[in-house]
């Protein structure tokens, strides 16, 4: 059967039937009226023939449903346009043996979790020298001086450590999300970057679960990292780019 890719709708048992599960919290006790009330939520969501499949009480006041229902709207699949990190990915040793060759000095890296965030696992797995899924952190590269300043690092004392190691890049991980605090963070490690002149001078880079490279370029990064990454990814595109730089300035 062929698609329409400029009207994609949800797939269930057969194309284009609309059928969609989704799931939410309402801020009432388990019962018909609330069953009711995510029925209608549902309706105001645009599913038609939603159907309650699972309630449960949450306590103190709250219920979780999961509801199925038929999506009318339509999506134009072929007008959509992200933009993607244009890289190779190399291995440890095809990372190191490029900046041997193109730099000819050692990479100077800078991360941490910055603002409120407290949870490290993610640039740990970047930078740590154990790293993540069999590929060594940045810490354990002979061509990269890294340091993870941890959790809790104001974006200040980030960009002052930075100025202070000469860096060529910063990471930055964002895991905490609530009430989109992930962006206001990550919008004032910018603005403090540009109000001290140091925009052009380093690359900025954020990761986490909830960012996406179209979000980090939105925001003034250079690059943005999601789940799945791995630190050859990072280093990858760290070294690609300044590389890329170096011959700019030449040319």
């Amino acid at each position: 059967m062929s698609k329409d890719l400029s009207r994609i709708k949800a797939y269930g048992d057969t194309l284009n039937d609309g059928a969609t599960q989704v799931s939410f919290t309402l801020p009432v006790p388990a019962g018909d009226e609330a069953r009711e009330a995510a029925r209608q939520m549902a309706l105001k969501m645009g599913l038609e023939e939603p159907s309650i499949t699972f309630m449960a009480d949450l306590g103190a006041g709250f219920s979780f449903f999961v509801v199925y229902g038929k999506c009318k709207h339509t999506v134009d699949y072929s007008a959509i346009k992200i933009p993607k990190k244009q890289q190779e990915i190399l291995s440890y040793y095809e990372i190191n043996d490029l900046i041997k060759k193109e730099l000819g000095r050692k990479v100077v890296v800078v991360a941490a979790c910055t603002g409120s965030d407290a949870h490290t696992v993610g640039i740990d797995a970047i930078i740590n020298m154990k790293g993540y899924m069999g590929e060594y952190g940045l810490e354990r590269y002979p061509e990269i001086e890294a340091y993870n300043l941890g959790s809790q690092v104001p974006n200040a004392d980030l960009l002052a450590k930075a100025v202070e190691l000469n860096a060529d890049a910063v990471l930055v991980s964002q895991v905490v999300t609530q009430k989109n605090i992930h962006l206001e963070n990550l919008t004032e490690l910018v603005e403090l970057a540009e109000a001290e002149g140091l925009r052009d001078k380093v690359l900025l880079i954020c990761g986490g679960p909830r960012i996406s490279h179209e979000l980090a370029i939105e925001l003034g990064y250079e690059a943005g990292f999601g789940p799945g990454t791995l630190p050859n990814h990072v280093g990858s595109y760290i070294v690609a780019e300044l590389v890329r730089r170096k011959k700019t300035e030449k040319s």
